[in-house]
């Protein structure tokens, strides 16, 4: 009981380290959040806000405090209107995140599988979109395609890609080890300062990546060149080790043979 009786007190103790520490976690997740969803212009311009406030209510400048006072309703309107892509990739990726979803571990054979077929594509010249889920739902765009639910093997990735199937133009959706479907429809990226030279696929690999936290492999029907979309960001013509290794990370697996099952 002397324990049970002293929590309060010890509680007295530890309450400013919890309270700052679970603050400081949301500041983190929120900015992570923020950056994944290219709205770092959200933070300028609310600090550029809150700075002429600070600055108005130090020197004492009633003017400037009376016409930021009269004017907030209507920066706060415009403030929604102007930046209404990024708050809604922020709302988007808030309202689809399974926070409590416990998906089972990616095992390094369904990276060799889809490693393993993109090599062969580009060869071949062939184009490819493989989409890995991860903690959002992807649920809306497997809806635009084909569900198939079929075990992840190179040789179906090959056939779906590597020939002119009502497929093969959509992006397939892997998840848990499985192509979960084919022939999906992807939202087209939003950002102005994409290479030219980029085609649809990598316009659509990047627009899924601002809008969920999903990975995404790319093979230019083109170049035949093998890139990944993630984080808002492209990163084009990889070779294998880096693809290996980024998918290696982002997906949360080992990098040992321990686990690998026959790719093909």
């Amino acid at each position: 009981m002397g324990s049970l009786e002293r929590f309060p007190e010890i509680y007295e103790y530890i309450r400013p380290v919890l309270d700052i520490g679970v603050l400081a976690f949301i500041l983190y997740k929120m900015y992570g959040l923020i950056v994944k969803t290219q709205s770092l212009q959200i933070i300028k311009f609310g600090f550029t806000v809150l700075t002429a406030y600070v600055i108005a209510l130090i020197l004492n400048l009633s003017m400037l405090l009376w016409l930021l006072h009269l004017l907030a309703p209507g920066v706060l309107i415009g403030f929604a209107i102007v930046f209404q892509p990024e708050l809604r990739k922020i709302i988007f990726k808030l309202g689809q995140t399974q926070w409590f979803k416990f998906r089972r571990r990616t095992k390094h054979a369904y990276i060799d599988s889809v490693l393993i077929a993109a090599e062969m594509l580009s060869k071949q010249k062939r184009g490819m979109l493989a989409v890995f889920t991860r903690k959002t739902s992807l649920k809306d765009i497997m809806d635009t395609g084909t569900y198939l639910n079929a075990d992840l093997t190179s040789s179906l990735l090959v056939t779906i890609f590597g020939h002119d199937t009502p497929l093969h133009d959509g992006a397939a959706v892997i998840q848990d080890g499985k192509i979960t479907a084919a022939g999906c429809f992807l939202p087209l990226s939003e950002q102005y300062d994409i290479r030219k030279t980029f085609g649809t696929r990598h316009r659509a690999a990047l627009g899924v990546s601002e809008e969920t936290d999903a990975v995404v492999l790319i093979v230019s029907e083109e170049s035949g060149a093998i890139s990944l979309a993630y984080d808002s960001h492209l990163h084009y013509d990889l070779t294998m080790e880096q693809l290996t290794a980024t998918l290696e990370n982002l997906l949360e697996i080992t990098s040992s043979s321990a686990d690998r099952e026959e790719a093909a």
